[in-house]
């Protein structure tokens, strides 16, 4: 079982998370108002700006106040997997 830190003390799964992205867009703002709304995000960011929503396999998204590429090298330093984060 492998965990990576997404800030604050908080860790997840690394063979649960799909896919790491940036909110800013209209349709993950959109996917994580959904996801508010049922039930389905777990906001980890203790009250900070959400700079980083992680997609599980499960249906969840984690809220994170750290940046995506962030989240993405210590997935990277701890599971010594290759990423590419373009942008």
């Amino acid at each position: 079982m492998q965990l990576v830190n997404i800030g604050f003390g908080n860790f997840v799964l690394v063979n649960r998370i799909v896919a790491i992205v940036s909110p800013e867009s209209a349709p993950i703002k959109r996917i994580v108002q959904e996801a508010k709304e049922e039930g389905t995000a777990i906001d980890a960011t203790y009250g900070r700006r959400t700079r980083a929503v992680l997609i599980m396999d499960s249906g969840h998204l984690v809220l994170s106040a750290i940046q995506p590429e962030t989240v993405a090298s210590r997935f990277d330093r701890e599971n010594n997997a290759t990423i590419s984060v373009d942008e």
